[in-house]
């Protein structure tokens, strides 16, 4: 649908004018003869743009524009004057207009302006929309899991986020750290501005200072041009310093400065920068331990973990696995187009019972692999990692993972023929494989046809 355009003139003539020109454009128009006619229409329905009179004699069109932008501050109004000085078009523009034009007018230009003022306020509709959809990607509802472990962290998140406060994630590689941080960004004040992530241990020092405060140009050998570092983007919004630990000395030094002072230096330069930014900080290690071994300060020790937010291993909660496989399961089965219904008994009993070393991080890797291997609908144990079949298998004394139904067998009460064992292995065989015939013939090592055969005997009998 073409955009909704109000005209306001107190002109008639002109008025009449525009809207016949506007029309045969393709827009959908409206008119108003005064200010306050205009903003009535405004509260009454939705208008993708207003080009305005700058004088009408019952109200004025920087007045009425003020009114609007009150209540609707989105909506782009291009002002006309028959009057081209600098001073009105200085007025209209500090008022909120998006662009002035002077009269008579030049239609070309009108409609030029036109289209650029409802484009621009489609991609800020868009942008908005982006915002809200990426806010609630880290809305804390979809921070997955339900064990007592995340209720107290999201507990915890929904506490500090509202705050100024400095926090320090610290957690195990893999268990989401990052995931943390951003939903303690969009949960604060700061959503509406940028997440700045920089892992201080992938750059070198001299490239980390220039990463995180900038350089001036010429301030060292390719530095063709100035440049703004990753604290002035996030100006007004937050500042994720992951793998923090691993910070060299002198780095440590600036970056308390930064805390203290609320001022950064481009490198090259000796000029200070004020800059606001909310820091939030991510690390593995013990930082406390760190800081007793001397290679970490004890006062920005003590500056970054005003707030301390401890992620949970995954062996700290292992009731939210079944949850995470099978979000991980639905994410990739999406995402490679793939008819997934679930996973097995048995290999999610696996996934319950592995010890998870690289946490999150490697059970979501596990299911993707899982998805892209499967051949049939169900997950089952053939389609997981080595290091997970080889651990339950460890454990649980079994050689081979296809004899898994045969110990099961064995292990109940002993039947007492031949065709009993054959018929328990079949049951056992079919729950492992959560019902799916095919995949319980592949574990038996018979083909689909004989296992329908046997089950149609065994119903028979």
């Amino acid at each position: 649908m073409k955009p909704a355009i109000l005209i306001v003139d107190d002109d008639s003539g002109h008025r009449i004018t525009l809207e016949t020109i506007i029309k045969s454009w393709g827009y959908r128009t409206e008119s108003a003869a005064d200010g306050t006619e205009a903003v009535e229409k405004v509260q009454e329905k939705a208008f993708d743009l207003i080009l305005m009179d700058v004088r009408m004699a019952v109200m004025s069109g920087i007045e009425a524009l003020k009114k609007i932008k009150i209540y609707n501050p989105a909506i782009p109004i291009l002002i006309m004057t028959a009057y081209s000085s600098v001073e009105s078009a200085v007025e209209a523009l500090k008022a909120g207009a998006y662009d002035y034009l002077t009269k008579p007018l030049d239609f070309d230009v009108l409609k030029l302006s036109i289209e650029r003022a409802c484009e621009h306020a489609g991609l800020k509709e868009e942008n908005r929309n982006l915002r809200e959809k990426l806010g609630s990607a880290f809305d804390l509802g979809n921070i997955i899991g339900k064990s007592q472990p995340m209720k107290d962290l999201n507990a915890m998140i929904s506490m500090i986020a509202p705050s100024e406060a400095t926090v320090l994630i610290t957690g195990e590689s893999g268990t989401g750290k990052e995931l943390a941080a951003r939903s303690v960004h969009y949960n604060s004040s700061r959503k509406d501005h940028s997440l700045i992530t920089v892992n201080c241990a992938a750059l070198a020092e001299t490239l980390l200072e220039s990463e995180l405060f900038g350089h001036e140009k010429g301030a060292f050998t390719g530095a063709d041009r100035s440049r703004e570092g990753r604290f002035m983007q996030a100006d007004k919004g937050t500042i994720f310093l992951d793998e923090v630990g691993e910070m060299p000395p002198m780095m440590q030094a600036k970056l308390l400065r930064v805390i203290q002072e609320g001022e950064i230096q481009r490198v090259g330069s000796d000029k200070p920068i004020t800059v606001d930014v909310r820091i939030l900080a991510a690390t593995n290690k013990n930082l406390q331990e760190e800081v007793e071994s001397g290679s970490f300060r004890e006062d920005l020790f003590y500056r970054l973990n005003v707030v301390a937010l401890k992620i949970p291993a995954l062996r700290e909660r292992m009731d939210d696995i079944p949850l995470l496989a099978n979000h991980f399961t639905k994410k990739y089965a999406e995402k490679n187009r793939k008819q997934v219904k679930g996973i097995t008994p048995f290999a999610m009993d696996m996934l319950l019972k592995y010890h998870w070393p690289g946490n999150v991080r490697e059970l979501e890797n596990a299911m993707e692999r899982a998805v892209i291997l499967l051949p049939g609908e169900y997950i089952s144990e053939k389609e997981l990692p080595l290091s997970i079949t080889q651990s339950y298998a460890q454990e649980h004394g079994i050689e081979t993972l296809e004899n898994k139904f045969i110990q099961h067998s064995l292990s109940a009460q002993m039947p007492k023929s031949l065709e009993d064992i054959e018929k328990q292995a079949i049951l056992t065989a079919l729950e492992t494989a959560g019902g799916n015939k095919s995949e319980a013939a592949r574990i038996l090592g018979i083909n689909r046809k004989t296992l329908h055969k046997k089950l149609k005997n065994y119903e028979a009998g």
